[in-house]
């Protein structure tokens, strides 16, 4: 009697935006054929999350399963360990944001003016108007 293995991987969940649905990122490493290099590599595999319990940041175990979709051809077993994904709220990052702008715009300033006195404007030249 043959026996059937399903592929297990293991991986991080960097979306949970879908209805039933997490994607999860898979690193391995590939050695370059030219220059020998190890390289990054990152597959990402669409799964099946029957109770919506998986969170961006998770590690979980993912087993190849017959198609749920077009897309959809593995299936979340176990959480292996829960992610912490800070919560920033926006007003946050608007403060953040405003703070750098304000910093920058206060070292560019001097050096606008100075570049503006060294620039002398064009005189303007009257154009003549030439009857026909």
């Amino acid at each position: 009697m043959r026996q059937q293995r399903r592929k297990t991987r293991i991986g991080l969940v960097v979306s949970d935006k879908g209805d039933k649905t997490v994607i999860v990122a898979m690193e391995w490493r590939q050695r370059h054929p030219l220059y020998r290099k190890s390289v990054r590599r990152i597959t990402r595999f669409h799964a099946h999350d029957e109770g919506n319990n998986c969170r961006v940041g998770d590690q979980v175990r993912i087993v190849e399963t017959r198609p749920i979709s077009k897309t959809k051809r593995w299936r979340v077993v176990e959480v292996l360990a829960r992610g912490e994904v800070p919560e920033v709220k926006p007003i946050e990052i608007g403060a953040a944001l405003e703070s750098v702008i304000l910093a920058t715009t206060e070292k560019a300033t001097p050096l606008v003016s100075e570049a503006a006195a060294m620039v002398e404007p064009e005189p303007e030249t009257e154009k003549e108007v030439t009857g026909s």
